[in-house]
């Protein structure tokens, strides 16, 4: 996988409306260094389709006959697979999104995004970055977060990062991105990336989407705190 490099980003469409994923199609083929391996009209299909392709990034539609995109991202993700997964989704407050991002999906896109959304999207991700900006996943993690709260993690799970990574995890919690985070404490973009990568690996995180959950779920951050 590279974001920039020789090899073309592979991705695969998993959506049950053909004209979504020829659309999607469409537009993520028009962008140089971006290839659409495979498609996906339903969640069994999503699953064979990521385990013979190994694609870098999944477009994931949460309802789908059958097999749902939540299930899906369950059981690709169990399997080990390396593969990032964006949900798609038409509503913009869907209960199905937390779970999947708890389910270890790397954020998600409404369907209606623009053609330089769902590129910068999939260049994002795949660079290690989560979806995190748009004011919705904040609202979703805080509309359900705390219906789950008392099945999450504990506290205590925190206690092995260092004072100024509880400050970095706070600030991803509220949705800055590394510029931001640098900028904010007056430290170079590299070391913010450092820490991030330090914060996810003692937490066997997968990326930033579950540290901002996990944030949320052991009270790090508030819902409805600015």
């Amino acid at each position: 996988m590279t974001a920039g490099g020789s090899e073309p980003l592979r991705v695969v469409i998993a959506d049950d409306q053909s004209l979504v994923r020829a659309g999607f199609r469409m537009i993520l083929e028009s962008e140089d260094g971006i290839e659409v391996v495979a498609e996906a009209s339903d969640g069994e299909e999503a699953v064979r389709a990521v385990r013979r392709t190994r694609p870098d990034v999944v477009l994931m539609d949460i309802r789908m006959p059958g097999l749902d995109g939540l299930e899906a991202t369950r059981r690709i993700l169990s399997d080990g697979a390396t593969s990032r997964i964006i949900m798609l989704t038409t509503f913009d407050l869907d209960e199905y999104v937390y779970a999947s991002l708890s389910a270890g999906a790397s954020g998600f896109l409404l369907k209606d995004v623009t053609p330089e959304q769902l590129i910068a999207a999939v260049q994002m991700v795949a660079a290690g970055d989560a979806l995190l900006a748009p004011s919705i996943t904040r609202r979703l993690i805080e509309r359900f977060v705390r219906r789950d709260a008392a099945a999450g993690i504990t506290p205590r799970e925190l206690s092995s990062l260092t004072g100024r990574e509880r400050e970095v995890m706070t600030l991803m919690a509220r949705g800055l991105s590394n510029s931001e985070l640098a900028a904010q404490l007056h430290l170079s973009e590299a070391t913010v990336k450092t820490h991030v990568a330090r914060i996810l690996s003692k937490l066997e995180l997968r990326d930033r989407v579950q540290a901002v959950v996990l944030a949320y779920e052991t009270g790090l951050v508030q819902p409805g705190t600015p």
